[in-house]
């Protein structure tokens, strides 16, 4: 899938460039091709470069997390609500752990570190699975949360903004995580449905009601503040809330008296192995996302739903952020690689910018994890949960863009 969407893009890129060149004249298409192509290259070097200390920072503090017990204790406390929502997974099986492992990652908004957890955790449900070739219903429940994953820290977010200039980094903080708590309810209401799962029981919607509660609390207590503060107390809170999760993971590692040093620099070699294998996916997809870009293909897909919009009478100043949503189900480096291209050609405190890194943050990237995660089990009978997991996207994309209306 992968492979014929990036061939695609330069396939498009090239058919628009030629049309412009040849019909339309302008010859000067193939310079700026060029000079797109290499210099899309160095950029995407230069900002794995630069995310390697933080990817190694992040990395080492939730190794400190993960062997201070601190995620057992978590997956315990969860494993009442994760009984009813996957019944056939027994007590203690180290397939628990390890989902909880994979949400805490993806959380934080680490999308490389969630997802060899995430396969990890894959293939111990298959171990469960009476059907090989088919996934199971705790994979499918699994597959769509992980696919619409509440991101309490979007760390890999608020590194793109810091590092391509904006002043309030963590001001997206908020809104994605409104967004995407509407993508995971919707993705998790759609399983219960197709499932039949009995989650209107005390305890599921014990769990459900103290999250929707938290969010309430947080939605309302923002909406009270006036409109031109909105955005200033949510970067002071993002910022406070990633600070404390900082104290918390080293206290926590120092209370268990674990050498919280030495897990800090084996969790950080992790993040540096990281760093290193996301730079040629980056290249691939910023050099093929600018060859979409110089040659018009993106413009002229975004100045379609500009008209549209303008024609329904919306204000369509999202609509520069749509190629990050279009993009996203499919592939998540292409997304994260789209919401650069926006912070680079609108600025990172832009409008486009903000609405684009919300829609990055509201969702996973569903075709690649259900390639991936299902690849790896050999699994080909995915049954509900494409759809299921589509449903949480558009769910998280539509809230992602009322949200940014709001805060910004």
């Amino acid at each position: 899938m992968l492979n014929l969407i990036w061939a695609g893009f330069f396939i498009a890129a090239f058919i628009s460039a030629c049309w412009q060149a040849f019909i339309g004249g302008n010859v000067q298409i193939w310079n700026e091709m060029s000079l797109s192509l290499f210099s899309s290259a160095k950029a995407a070097f230069e900002i794995c470069l630069n995310l390697t200390g933080i990817l190694c920072l992040w990395l080492g503090l939730l190794k400190i997390a993960e062997v201070s017990g601190m995620i057992n204790g978590l997956s315990k406390a969860l494993y009442p609500f994760f009984k009813r929502i996957m019944p056939e997974v027994p007590e203690n099986h180290p397939a628990l752990s390890s989902i909880i492992m994979n949400m805490a990652a993806n959380m934080l908004g680490l999308d490389n570190a969630a997802t060899p957890m995430g396969l990890k955790a894959m293939e111990q449900l298959q171990e469960l699975n009476p059907k090989k070739d088919t996934a199971s219903n705790a994979q499918i429940m699994f597959m769509v949360i992980n696919a619409s994953a509440v991101t309490l820290l979007p760390i890999t977010i608020l590194m793109y903004r810091s590092e391509l200039g904006s002043v309030r980094p963590a001001a997206v903080f908020i809104p994605i995580l409104l967004a995407t708590s509407v993508s995971t309810l919707a993705g998790f209401f759609s399983v219960a449905l197709v499932q039949k799962l009995n989650i209107f029981n005390t305890v599921v919607l014990s769990y459900l009601l103290g999250f929707l509660t938290l969010l309430i609390l947080i939605a309302y207590g923002f909406f009270c503040i006036p409109a031109e503060k909105r955005l200033d107390i949510a970067a002071t809170a993002g910022n406070f809330i990633i600070f404390a999760f900082v104290f918390l993971f080293i206290f926590y590692g120092l209370c268990k008296k674990i050498n919280v040093y030495d897990t800090f620099i084996n969790g950080a070699k992790e993040g540096f192995d990281i760093a290193i294998r996301i730079i040629p996916y980056l290249v691939a997809m910023l050099t093929a996302i600018a060859m979409l870009r110089t040659s018009g293909v993106v413009d002229a897909c975004a100045g379609a739903f500009s008209k549209l919009a303008a024609f329904m009478g919306i204000d369509n100043g999202f609509v520069p952020a749509l190629p990050t949503a279009f993009i996203k189900p499919l592939s998540g480096s292409g997304a994260r690689a789209m919401m650069i291209e926006t912070m680079q050609t609108y600025g990172a405190d832009s409008f486009p910018a903000f609405v684009s890194c919300i829609v990055q943050g509201s969702t996973e990237t569903t075709f690649y994890v259900l390639a991936v995660y299902f690849g790896a089990v050999k699994i080909s009978k995915v049954r509900s949960a494409l759809p299921c997991a589509l449903i949480a996207d558009a769910a998280g994309i539509a809230a992602a863009i009322l949200f940014a209306y709001a805060f910004y």
